[in-house]
């Protein structure tokens, strides 16, 4: 049987919460608004950034993507910037927020770690508990690059896959380390280095795949250089047969 009340309920039904209701949605509505008008001046400084190959803005960037980067991207696709361009701008932020303090960690305390890929097919490397060890052939840049990255100081690891990452990492505690790999790897090993709270610069491969991928050599010495009284720079290998 129902219950009927001697007085009726008004509480939600009252000029003042009426005017809640509504000084809440316009809240809501500016604050949509003010979001749109951010995302949509992220997006302009981002095209403009991919365009004329200068950062603008990147220590509000970097923050504020972590933050909307799915909506930038939607902005970013419907300006004609494909999802590839975003991710190496996105890598590029990274590495120009990280060189600084790059830079300050003694050669020593870092490490780059090469993708198996960048291997001939023909590859004699043997498979040890550190990654597969270089012997330098001369069938791919590999045997260029290694020797003189470990006579700076630099520790080395080719590896079959991005677990042996955090196996390294955790067995030799470097303080900086260099990331080798295609878009996709090297954003994933920028994402790591966050979690792990390891410095971290990423360096793209030239052209993608799972076998006799290709880099440009000198562009990674350049960036293992950096902080270093003398640039690294690549040895002249004969192939060894």
């Amino acid at each position: 049987m129902p219950v009927t009340l001697p007085f009726e309920v008004t509480l939600f039904g009252s000029p003042f919460w009426d005017n809640l209701a509504l000084l809440i949605g316009q809240i809501l509505l500016i604050l949509i608004l003010v979001w749109v008008v951010f995302v949509l001046v992220m997006v302009v400084l981002i095209v403009l950034s991919i365009k004329r190959k200068h950062l603008y803005f990147p220590m509000l960037l970097r923050p504020v993507l972590a933050f909307t980067e799915g909506a930038v991207a939607t902005g970013c696709q419907v300006l004609g910037v494909d999802s590839g361009q975003l991710m190496e701008f996105l890598i590029r932020i990274d590495n120009d927020m990280n060189t600084t303090m790059f830079a300050a960690v003694p050669v020593e305390s870092r490490a780059v770690f090469f993708p198996h890929c960048l291997r001939s097919a023909k590859c004699p490397a043997r498979l040890t508990p550190d990654g597969l060890k270089c012997i330098s052939c001369g069938r791919c840049g590999l045997g260029s690059v290694i020797p003189p990255l470990e006579d700076a100081g630099y520790l080395t690891f080719l590896i079959p896959g991005s677990t042996f990452v955090k196996r390294m990492v955790k067995k030799y505690r470097p303080q900086a380390m260099i990331g080798v790999g295609c878009i996709v790897e090297v954003k994933e090993g920028l994402e790591l280095g966050k979690r792990i709270h390891m410095i971290t610069l990423g360096v793209v491969t030239k052209t993608d795949g799972c076998v006799e991928t290709t880099m440009d050599w000198d562009e990674l010495l350049e960036v293992a250089s950096i902080g270093l009284a003398e640039p690294i720079v690549r040895r002249e290998e004969e192939r060894k047969e």
